[in-house]
């Protein structure tokens, strides 16, 4: 079955920290480009950070770059995203995706990040 899986999202200070993970199973990780987007409220859903498949490559949205940091690990089938200096606006549900070159692509549930002022 496949599945991706977040997790460590919570509430935060602004300013403070927090790591998501994106686990995956039921598919080879290595084989796919992976994205973190993120859903603000009441607002559409946006990409945050991408990164190639053999991690070479990563593009990031404006409003994260420099405090965002996304990275694989493809022996332990997991995506991360570092996050610094959060700040209010960061608050949402974050998702990530798993995407082949033929345009398969797996979602996960999401995991909500709320960051307080």
């Amino acid at each position: 079955q496949v599945q991706l899986a977040e997790s460590g999202g919570g509430l935060v200070q602004s300013g403070g920290s927090l790591r998501l993970s994106c686990a995956a199973s039921g598919f080879s990780l290595s084989d796919y480009a992976m994205s973190w987007y993120r859903r603000p409220p009441e607002k559409g859903r946006e990409l945050v950070a991408a990164i190639s498949k053999i991690g070479t490559s990563t593009t990031y949205a404006d409003t994260v770059r420099g405090r965002f940091t996304i990275s694989r690990d493809d022996a332990k089938h997991t995506v991360y995203l570092q996050m610094n200096n959060l700040k209010p606006e960061d608050t949402a549900v974050y998702y990530c995706k798993a995407l082949d070159l033929s345009g398969q692509s797996y979602w996960g549930q999401g995991t909500q990040v709320t960051v307080a002022s």
